[in-house]
């Protein structure tokens, strides 16, 4: 759902050190510790929550997979789980 945007400014300190306003920090689901995937282009950047973007990226190149292994119902996909549990459980 795209909202209204949140805009606010942060200064680079001379490290290269930037302190991310706590309602962006909010906006992004990001804290201590966590990891942020920049995407440059031109004269502007996108900063995502680095795990948000590798689960989009992920979900880009499985598009269309399930399908072409022939999972295209729940039924498909519960079978397929049921074998994968029992290959493992046998092991």
């Amino acid at each position: 759902m795209v909202g209204i945007p949140v805009i606010d400014n942060a200064k680079i300190m001379s490290k290269g050190q930037v302190t991310i306003p706590k309602e962006i920090r909010g906006h992004l689901n990001v804290g201590d510790g966590d990891r942020l995937t920049f995407i440059c282009e031109g004269n502007y950047a996108i900063v995502m929550n680095a795990n948000v973007y590798a689960l989009k990226t992920l979900q880009r190149t499985m598009k269309g997979e399930a399908e072409r292994a022939g999972l295209t119902t729940e039924n498909d996909i519960i079978r397929l789980c049921r074998e994968v549990r029992a290959e493992i459980e046998g092991l």
